[in-house]
């Protein structure tokens, strides 16, 4: 069961992390500079990596585990942006990651 959890991890910074290289990718300035972005390819192969993750993981854990916890994307998000891009990580920001952290345990826990 704790292999499923952590390939459920896994698929969330997976997108996360294409996310963040998709997000290199937007500073094009035409659709032929845009086709040649390498970062457009490693986000949508990572896109396409999460996603038959995801379906994997849910032949095992029940979608409403699963779902739920794909909000882990958004702690991942943050993070990276932090890292990667120098963005700011604001009070409301942080309070949210905890209503998600709290959230996901509450939800995928058995009670």
């Amino acid at each position: 069961m704790i292999l499923y959890f952590l390939a459920l991890l896994l698929m969330t910074l997976l997108g996360s992390a294409a996310s963040l290289f998709l997000k290199k990718a937007s500073g094009f300035s035409d659709l032929a500079s845009l086709i040649k972005n390498i970062n457009l390819y490693v986000g949508g192969l990572l896109y396409v990596a999460s996603a038959v993750l995801n379906i994997w993981v849910l032949r095992y854990l029940e979608y409403s585990v699963v779902l739920p916890l794909t909000s882990l994307t958004y702690i991942w998000t943050m993070l990276l942006s932090y890292l990667i891009l120098k963005e700011k990580i604001s009070v409301k920001m942080i309070m949210g990651i905890g209503f998600i952290i709290i959230g996901s345990v509450l939800v995928s826990f058995p009670w």
